[in-house]
């Protein structure tokens, strides 16, 4: 610290002192109670210069001292500690206020070395500053916070206050005075405060103090920024000026009267921003106490919660609707029944369960966005003939139920079946393309059929595999017995799943023979199926349950597989050539690419077209008759021969057929098995034989059992049979040595073979 010339005598500064400190405290605008302090520190320090230069004689500050001995306490009790620095001799005394009484505690310090002692070395150069600044003209008080070590070794920050007391002749200080006081508890305060303002300056959430008239006082820039006011424009206004018209003004009455009765409320609230635009809030409202404990103000905490609840309320949608069709969905459908069945008693109700027929094979053939815009188009019919949407619900793909709370009667819930039919009777548009789909439909009753969702749910899917398996396009009511049957499905289908990887299904192959030239002219591939658990399974169980589950595809693939590896191996055996049969069903046909492994299969066993026919039936034809027709084009275009099986018992015709690239017709067993009895099924049987040579196909008659049917299927120039007459089907080798020993009996050869 700088030194500066000799002081002027003590007394003239002492007597100087008064005026000056004066004049400072008006021109740093102290307050009264801070005046009074530093007038007695004047005292204070004389006293002290007084001991301490008792060598000088000088005895006026003791006598003022005890002139006025109020002052003194007033002194004591302000809290502040005094200190005066004697500039030249750089002699700093100090005492502290709670020793004032017998003035004690107090010391003096000569010398540079009283900064290092009492001054934190990381504060030194600050406080020097201060000094140099106020000693120079450039402050007009000395005021600075520093670390002060104690006299236990401690630091503690104070704030230290000082002026320039006298002067020499020069103008030059030789002596300055001032208080200090510790500020820890200040500061820890200050510094709290600090943080909390930062925090609240950065908080997402908006934040606004009002007053008990509920007026804002201020605001955080995050409510600012969610109500579209400045500070300048908020402070001063009405808390109703956010007010929303969604809420009617009782309820802002209610609000108030809470905070006035309770001192916090919390709760959503609608309020309105600057541009008139209005948003959903989180508010949570406290009073706010004084230090003397009495109510002061109310701070308010705001969140935005609209883009939250819109959320939250798409979530719910999604948890309950179905996002294709918007109907319910199955955790609807649940909840729906738990309420019907608990708040219902014994009030009977039924459940419709109903599955769209055939819509994989429209998903498979036309793709997944015609099949969505045919559950679409489902729903709507559905829900229109239902009436009360919420009654309806989409439980997954083609699935959907009905709850039928209206006339529960049998009569009643069969009539609205029906008309469910009716509804679906007209095709439906979709992508260009008239799509004609059919509903299964099956029926459980509450309480008959079951007391709670579970049982409802099973036994009326019950019902409706039971109506798909009597025809489909029609509905059933649960009984007992459907049960079982559902069970068995389940079993048989788990079974079915494993099938292949334990090499329980297997080809066996049933000869054709021509009746032109007596000869076996190509062979059937049936699967077959011996499962570990089930023992063997009929094809009639087993395929269409592949068909609906999709399992078709892998079985159908490992047929075809088969069936050419098989064929490689008899003509490396030395067969001649036999056109090898492969069924095919609507779904692999419609998949889309079925033409490419055709002849990928084909290329990889080194086969000609030729070796290979492929079976459709009428109802495969017919699913999608647009992409079946142009598969059998390219199956054609390959080289390979197509049949159709089952001819005359869909709903195809024969002018149909002109228009596809089909080579045979097969007459189905069931027109056959009536030639030896009934008239008509001759005359059907001739009719289809004399129509399709008219169009050029060749016919297969199947299931031919005996010589009879045999001898008027040749008398109509029938060119090929298969049957038990024949042959039954056989395993591979079997029917290599069957085809290897056939010979036609002489009397049954075609005039001219």
């Amino acid at each position: 610290m700088r030194r500066f010339s000799p002081p002027t005598r003590l007394l003239g500064a002492i007597l100087i002192a008064g005026p000056q400190l004066a004049y400072g405290a008006s021109e740093l605008r102290f307050a009264p109670a801070t005046l009074l302090p530093l007038l007695l520190a004047v005292l204070l320090i004389g006293w002290m210069l007084g001991r301490s230069s008792a060598r000088r004689g000088n005895a006026i500050l003791p006598a003022a001292m005890k002139s006025d001995q109020r002052l003194m306490w007033a002194l004591w009790g302000s809290g502040d500690s005094f200190w005066i620095w004697e500039v030249d001799e750089d002699l700093l005394s100090w005492a502290s206020a709670d020793s004032m009484l017998g003035f004690r505690n107090q010391e003096s310090i000569k010398g540079a070395d009283w900064r290092h002692r009492v001054i934190h070395r990381d504060d030194r150069d600050r406080v020097n500053a201060a000094m140099d600044s106020h000693l120079s003209g450039g402050a007009e008080q000395y005021e600075v916070e520093y670390r002060l070590r104690d006299a236990a070794g401690q630091w503690n920050w104070v704030r230290a206050r000082g002026r320039v007391v006298a002067r020499d002749g020069a103008g030059k200080a030789t002596l300055v005075a001032g208080t200090f006081r510790v500020i820890e508890r200040e500061r820890a305060q200050d510094a709290q405060r600090r943080i909390s303002a930062e925090v609240i300056r950065h908080m997402l959430e908006g934040v606004s103090i009002v007053d008990l008239d509920f007026h804002f006082v201020s605001a955080n820039p995050a409510f600012l920024r969610l109500t579209g006011y400045t500070a300048e424009e908020l402070t001063g206004q009405s808390a109703d000026l956010l007010n929303s018209a969604r809420h009617p003004a009782a309820f802002f009455d209610e609000v108030r009267q809470e905070l006035i009765t309770r001192g916090h409320w919390s709760g959503e609230m609608w309020q309105r921003r600057r541009s008139g635009d209005e948003f959903l809030a989180w508010l949570q409202i406290a009073e706010v106490l004084s230090p003397e404990g009495s109510r002061s103000n109310f701070v308010a905490v705001l969140a935005d919660v609209t883009d939250r609840k819109r959320a939250e309320q798409r979530l719910r949608y999604l948890a309950h609707f179905d996002q294709l069709t918007s109907l319910p969905n199955r955790a609807f459908l649940r909840q729906r029944l738990r309420q019907r069945i608990d708040s219902g008693g014994s009030r009977r109700f039924a459940l419709m369960f109903m599955d769209l027929d055939r819509f994989k094979h429209v998903n498979d053939s036309l793709g997944h966005a015609a099949g969505d815009e045919l559950l679409r188009q489902a729903a709507r019919r559905l829900a229109h003939v239902v009436g009360n949407q919420e009654n309806v619900a989409r439980l997954g793909g083609d699935e959907f139920t009905v709850i039928a709370t209206g006339d529960t009667s049998n009569e009643g819930v069969e009539r609205l079946a029906g008309e469910i039919l009716d509804a679906f009777a007209g095709p439906l548009l979709v992508g260009g393309q008239e799509l004609a789909i059919s509903p299964s439909i099956g029926i459980a009753y509450y309480p008959d059929h079951g007391r709670n969702m579970d049982e409802l749910l099973r036994h009326a899917d019950a019902a409706m595999y039971d109506a798909k398996a009597r025809g489909r396009n029609t509905y059933r009511v649960y009984s007992a017995r459907m049960a079982e049957d559902a069970t068995e499905r389940t079993r048989l289908e788990a079974a079915l799943r494993k099938a292949l990887d334990r090499d329980e299904i297997r080809l066996v192959y049933q000869p054709k023979l021509s009746l032109r030239s007596g000869r076996i002219t190509g062979v059937e591939a049936l699967l077959r199926w011996n499962s570990v658990d089930l023992g063997h399974v009929p094809p009639s169980r087993f395929i269409p349950l592949a068909e609906e589950t999709g399992l078709i595809l892998p079985l159908g693939e490992w047929a075809l597989r088969q069936a050419l590896s098989q064929a490689r191996a008899w003509a490396d055996a030395g067969m001649p050539q036999l056109r090898i049969a492969v069924n095919v069903s609507a779904v692999q046909l419609t998949r889309g690419g079925y033409s490419e492994l055709v002849k990928m299969v084909l290329d990889g066993h080194g086969l000609a077209p030729g070796w290979l026919e492929i079976e459709l039936t009428e109802s495969a034809l017919m699913a999608d008759p647009k992409r079946t027709g142009a598969t059998v084009a390219e199956l054609r275009e390959i080289g390979v021969r197509v049949a159709i099986d089952d001819f005359g018992t869909g709903y195809s015709s024969l002018s149909y057929l002109r228009g596809l690239a089909i080579d045979t017709v097969k007459i189905d067993k069931s027109f056959v098995d009536g030639i030896e009895h009934n008239v008509d099924d001759e005359v059907l049987t001739s009719t289809i034989v004399l129509m399709a040579h008219s169009l050029g196909l060749s016919v297969v008659a199947e299931g031919v059992e005996t010589e009879r049917q045999l001898t008027f299927l040749r008398g109509e120039n029938c060119d090929e049979i298969q049957g038990y007459w024949l042959a039954r089907p056989l395993e591979a080798e079997a029917c290599r040595q069957f085809v290897s020993a056939y010979k036609m009996p002489k009397g049954l050869v075609l005039p001219g073979a």
